[in-house]
């Protein structure tokens, strides 16, 4: 496990770049491809690949969900490559999500190699463009769940404890217009598009309620041109997180609604939820009871925790399908440069993940 975990994470495969998420994509599917899975390719103009890859024969489907997509640049895995220390391996993606992946490939070779055949045909959609939002593979991933009884998303764990719930995520574009003049001999004949900028974010943040579990964070901010220059233009990139499907339309409409304070003064907001919340449900919380009894099974303890992080999930469980979240590793600091894992999390993740698959497709539980 921890040689091709090697290989994988020392292949860079930012977003971005179309031929090394590519290159990488064509590996992983060789690789699955090799245990006998059948791949088909989703080819994409912009971004990575995607590949669907179908084993089994059941009449009835599960869905695995994984991305080989990092928000690492090119070079990274060079200047931080793949290391093993006191238990642990490090280096760019290994744990949001390569770790993942390796997870899905070795839970389906212990399938194989113990001539276990599950009742329902296992789908794993590998997809390129998570990390920015799913533009391209959203409507195959959600195709994909309305033809499934379950979906399981090959997150990491979090804080070794699967996801039954995760916050909806919005992203805006605020862009206010104002009136430029000189900032010395003529300033009143000016309206600042950087004065009313201050006023929508300090409106924006107010409109976080933490009891809600609602968040609104001004993350990005461009303005003005020069120092001696009353601003004519300003613009804003926001981040919406929110627990439930009602919470998110009422505060993507409060938004989209914001109005100038300042005469003068023109405000367009464009954007919206791109992942609705994945909210906890009586048939997601029976399937993380079902993956607890199958982790006791092998003498392992599983818990259930909630992010305020996004992932496909959220698609999936929108659309009323079963789904289970972060069956992936253990692990910590995704995104940053602390990113590990802890390494025998990777066979009993892959085996807790093979029992369940073939738990579902009993009929008697």
């Amino acid at each position: 496990m921890l040689d091709l975990l090697e290989h994988w994470v020392n292949h860079d495969s930012p977003t971005f770049d179309k031929a090394l998420v590519d290159a990488l994509g064509r590996q992983i599917a060789d690789d699955f491809a090799n245990l006998g899975a059948a791949v088909e390719i989703q080819s994409q103009p912009e971004y990575g690949n995607h590949y669907r890859v179908v084993w089994g024969e059941g009449a009835r489907q599960i869905l695995l969900l994984a991305h080989f997509d990092t928000v690492w640049p090119i070079g990274e895995a060079a200047r931080r490559p793949f290391t093993v220390r006191d238990g642990r391996a490090s280096g760019p993606g290994i744990n949001d999500m390569k770790g993942g992946l390796l997870i899905g490939l070795y839970a389906l070779r212990a399938l194989l190699e113990t001539g276990q055949m599950p009742a329902h045909r296992l789908v794993y959609l590998l997809t390129s463009d998570e990390e920015i939002g799913s533009p391209t593979s959203r409507a195959l991933i959600e195709a994909e769940a309305q033809r499934s009884d379950y979906t399981l998303v090959l997150e990491p764990a979090r804080a070794g404890s699967l996801v039954t719930w995760r916050k909806g995520v919005g992203r805006f574009l605020l862009e206010i217009t104002g009136v430029s003049s000189h900032s010395g001999v003529d300033p009143e004949k000016g309206v600042s598009a950087i004065e009313e900028m201050a006023s929508q974010i300090l409106r924006l943040h107010a409109m976080s309620d933490l009891e809600r579990g609602t968040t609104v964070n001004v993350g990005i901010v461009r303005g003005g041109g020069r120092v001696n220059v009353v601003a004519a233009s300003a613009q804003a990139e926001l981040d919406l997180r929110a627990m439930t499907v009602a919470e998110g339309r009422r505060m993507e409409q409060a938004i989209l609604g914001l109005t100038p304070t300042l005469k003068g003064t023109t405000i367009q907001v464009s954007g919206g939820l791109n992942r609705p919340p994945f909210e906890e449900s009586a048939a997601g919380l029976a399937l993380y009871e079902r993956a607890q009894a199958c982790a006791a099974r092998l003498g392992l303890k599983l818990n259930n925790v909630g992010s305020g992080g996004g992932s496909d999930g959220n698609f999936t469980a929108a659309l009323g399908v079963p789904t289970l979240d972060g069956l992936g590793v253990v692990g910590q600091g995704s995104h940053a440069l602390t990113e590990q894992i802890i390494i025998d999390s990777l066979p009993q993740r892959a085996a807790v993940l093979a029992e369940l698959v073939l738990d579902l497709g009993n009929p008697d539980i």
